[in-house]
């Protein structure tokens, strides 16, 4: 049975991991990694392969955890910091970038947000092609 392999991405006041591997995993091993995210109330995006938990974390500190939640999985950290994309400024998920944004609360904001971040709203959800 292969191990995860996970690209962790260290951001501003969060981190997002893609799991290069997952369609090779098995169901209990996407079921640890589901049960990790959501015990941290972090976005797993089945469509992208990602997860993001808006916690501050370094690499060592994300494997630490990794092996305390019994999930055997080879992390590569990927640094890319970008400060020039937008973060939703309201709300649960406040801090994130709109692209780690779920697809259902983005189609939510589509129809029921007015504010003043309505065009980065629109800009994801036509990258996304919702």
């Amino acid at each position: 049975m292969p191990k995860a392999d996970l690209i962790f991405r260290p951001l501003k006041n969060s981190f997002c991991v893609t799991v290069k591997n997952l369609e090779k995993l098995s169901v209990d091993e996407i079921q640890k990694l589901q049960t990790f995210v959501s015990a941290r109330k972090g976005i797993f995006d089945f469509n992208s392969y990602t997860f993001s938990i808006q916690k501050k974390l370094g690499l060592e500190e994300f494997e630490n955890l990794l092996m305390l939640c019994k999930i055997d999985a080879v992390v590569t950290e990927e640094f890319k910091i970008d400060d020039t994309e937008p973060r939703i400024s309201f709300g649960h998920y406040k801090g994130m970038l709109y692209g780690e944004l779920p697809d259902s609360y983005l189609l939510w904001l589509k129809s029921n947000y007015r504010g003043a971040q309505r065009e980065n709203v629109e800009s994801e959800l036509l990258k996304r092609k919702l």
